[in-house]
């Protein structure tokens, strides 16, 4: 088989162009643009069997960054697979604002959290873009810290790693930010299914999808020092409920940040100590 029978192979299972070429690239281990000017090259057997299980699997709707190994976040190329979320854009909006909160600080060395750290790409880009931050990542899973430990250790960005649920490996430790992109979709939103690949822990708290942010929330005062700011990813049509949760928390100077498609995506407050 060659590259460019290779590719209409990928077509004709619906694949979109650019993830075909991204997955035989990689199987060939060439540039994307290497394939433009040798679509007559041959694959190897075993490269067109590989090429032909990794079209399928992404058919079946398995994330491109689990087939590549990696996904790019806030400027960092991050590993990732299976055992944690594929970094999104809009999570971008998360690390945003949490560098902007800790230049408003200005904090010599200010002591950061990020609760739910996946594949560590909150915890990393703000460590890489504010490198006098001392980040503390923490997630409920040792799979999950695996792949952030290996981000970190890969990209020279130090980071203490936590293992717990939430708050609980943190006793006694106070911070100048906490942020998190918790599971908050609603466990009957039929979106799921297109995620089945992805763990679901790190997607839903089931009910209403509100059970983590507001186990964040109830225990994040004892872990803020006085105007020490909670950040947290949620649902575009959770805002308002957020809002409400952090108010009723006692956080002050409570607001809401917009993703790169102008929908509500993150909100947070300050404690007033």
């Amino acid at each position: 088989m060659r590259v460019a029978a290779a590719l209409a192979q990928a077509r004709a299972l619906g694949l979109d162009r650019l993830d075909a070429q991204l997955l035989l690239a990689r199987v060939l281990q060439q540039p994307r643009t290497w394939l433009l000017a040798h679509d007559d090259a041959a694959l190897s057997d075993a490269q067109a069997t590989r090429f032909a299980a990794d079209c399928r699997a992404r058919a079946d709707g398995m994330p491109l960054a689990y087939l590549l190994g990696e996904r790019e976040f806030h400027g960092l190329m991050l590993q990732v697979g299976p055992a944690v979320l594929v970094p999104r854009p809009d999570t971008e909006t998360l690390v945003d604002w949490a560098l902007e909160v800790l230049a408003a600080l200005a904090v010599p060395a200010p002591q950061v959290a990020d609760l739910g750290t996946g594949s560590g790409a909150v915890a990393l880009a703000i460590r890489h873009r504010h490198p006098a931050a001392q980040v503390t990542a923490v997630d409920c899973s040792a799979e999950a810290l695996a792949v952030a430990a290996a981000n970190a250790h890969r990209l020279g960005l130090p980071l203490t790693l936590r293992q717990g649920d939430w708050w609980q490996p943190l006793a006694g430790a106070r911070f100048h930010l906490v942020a998190s992109n918790p599971p908050y979709i609603a466990g009957d939103d039929p979106h799921l299914a297109a995620l089945r690949h992805e763990p679901r822990l790190a997607l839903t708290p089931e009910g209403d999808g509100l059970a983590a942010l507001a186990q964040i929330m109830r225990g994040a005062p004892a872990h803020l020092h006085a105007g020490g700011w909670l950040l947290l990813e949620h649902g575009f049509e959770q805002a308002e409920a957020v809002r409400r949760l952090l108010g009723e928390a006692g956080f002050a100077a409570v607001q809401t940040r917009h993703d790169l498609a102008g929908r509500p995506r993150c909100s947070g407050g300050a404690w007033p100590g």
